[in-house]
This record gives C-alpha cells, structure tokens and sequence, in this order.
C-alpha cells in the first residue's frame, strides 16, 4: 500500500437510495444545452455542437447542506440540471451503447459566478473561476438507472424560497443524454465514478443570502440546498 506523505484528500460521494455511496472520480458539464437557455444568455442555440467545463469533485454538496455564499460575486446564479452518473467507462462511446455507461441519476444544481463568468467570457478566459470553485454543485440523492422509466423525459424546475424560477422538460435538451455521453467520450476518456451534469433550461437568476433552493425532476428525484 502507497506510504503518502501527507493524509489522501477525503473522497466525494453522493448517497444512494436504499444505501450506499457513489464515489466521484470527475465532474463533466454542458454548456448551452437547452434552446431557450441558450437564448436568453444571448446565443444562437443552433449554431455550435454541444461543448463542455468542469468543476472538481470536491464541489459537490451533499442534498440539504448549507452552501456558504461565494466570495468575489455579486451576481450568484443557480441552474438546475439533470446529472448522470457513470458506471461503466469507455471513449469513443457509440451512442446507441450510451444508456449501457450509466450507473443512476440525481438532480444537480450547477452554481455559477454569473459576473466572473461574464467577464471570463469577454476576456476569452478560462471558466474555472466561475464554475468550479468551492460547494458549486449541490447533488440530491442518486437513483440507480433500472428504476428510471424515462430518463430522456421528464418535468424538471426549481424554486427558490417556494418561488418557481426554472420550469421546463428533459426532452427539450439540444443534445440528449446518449449524444452527450458520445461526444464527451471522443474528448475524454470515461472511468467509473463520473458525473455528467447535462445543462440547465431558462430561468436561471440570482440567489442571495437566506435563499433556499428546491430543485425536482419528475421520476428521479430531489435537490436542496440554502444559502448561507
């Protein structure tokens, strides 16, 4: 057994319906991936194929934890998103073999530093800051994917404090989820332990101090988190 220097960094692991815990090994997100989303961030949906950041595994919230506010934003955005988890790794995956790399399901919150990603953007610079910083991924509890019934639909939204702010359906992705993994797979080789967040529909905004979010997809399950 490897003699560390220094103590291994805690693993990252979502609970498991029934029991259990799934390991997080990488976090893969999508950007753009729903038209009217697209939209109102001022892009032409049907212009670019699917494209891909990430956020580090040590992001992830545990459903119900407190998410401290982030420093150096003012303009603190929730987006809600259906995750995917992988089982099964591969590259170069077939799309018509994606459903088969697939472990379970959670619903997922994808917070952003709007103003730093605004700024990332017109400086052409990388998108870390914005999206990957600290408790940036708030992870309800994961479902194993045989007892999903239609993981390509269902009614996703999220409220803030009771309020409906995101309200849309998983069928009006640009890029399903067998696409997403496809193509994700021609870039980066999957492993076991994965977690693909699959972009979020309009209606993204600003939380604040004492909000509480409450996010849903129809079938999978729940996502809660407060600001603190």
């Amino acid at each position: 057994m490897a003699d560390y220097v220094i103590a291994p960094p805690l693993q990252a692991a979502i609970p498991v319906a029934g029991g259990g815990l799934f390991p997080v090994r990488r976090i893969y997100c999508v950007g753009r991936n729903y038209a009217e989303h697209a939209r109102e961030m001022g892009h032409d949906p049907d212009a670019e194929p699917p494209f891909f950041f990430g956020k580090p595994a040590d992001a992830v919230v545990v459903d119900g934890a407190d998410v401290p506010y982030p420093t150096k934003t003012e303009n603190f955005h929730h987006e809600i998103e259906l995750v995917a988890a992988i089982g099964i790794g591969g590259k170069d995956i077939a799309v018509a073999d994606a459903f088969n790399h697939v472990w379970g399901y959670a619903v997922g919150i994808d917070l952003t530093r709007r103003d730093l990603q605004a700024w990332a953007k017109k400086a052409a610079k990388p998108w870390e800051v914005a999206k990957g910083f600290d408790h940036s991924a708030p992870i309800g509890t994961m479902v194993r994917a045989e007892t999903v019934a239609t993981p390509l639909s269902g009614a996703i939204e999220l409220r803030v404090n009771g309020e409906t702010r995101q309200s849309a359906d998983i069928s009006d992705m640009i890029w399903d989820l067998p696409h997403v993994i496809a193509e994700l797979s021609k870039y980066f080789e999957l492993y076991p332990g994965d977690l693909i967040m699959t972009g979020t529909p309009a209606g993204v905004g600003a939380v604040v101090k004492g909000d509480r979010l409450e996010g849903a997809i129809a079938g999978i399950g729940t996502v809660e988190a407060r600001i603190a």
